[in-house]
């Protein structure tokens, strides 16, 4: 099955957190694999992870602040523009 970016990327943060299966995050992981565009975007969503985790000192984010981001990344377009060599 392919996966377009909006979808891995919109469900990214559900990898991050250990909430999809394994049949699921093998998927997105294939896909982020040989995708330079979600490859590049996992790193930074890790990167925001972490830093959140570090200085909320290891909390949990409320539920209205997870529900608020996981709609701002279901808005996330990708452009791709190719140019001529």
């Amino acid at each position: 099955m392919q996966l377009d970016c909006s979808a891995v990327l919109a469900d990214v943060w559900m990898m991050l957190d250990g909430e999809c299966d394994d049949s699921t995050r093998a998927r997105l992981q294939h896909h982020i694999d040989n995708c330079s565009p979600c490859i590049e975007a996992y790193g930074l969503e890790e990167k925001l992870k972490r830093l959140l985790s570090r200085k909320c000192g290891g909390e949990r984010a409320p539920e209205s602040l997870r529900q608020r981001l996981t709609l701002e990344y279901r808005r996330v377009t990708i452009i791709e523009t190719h140019t001529e060599s």
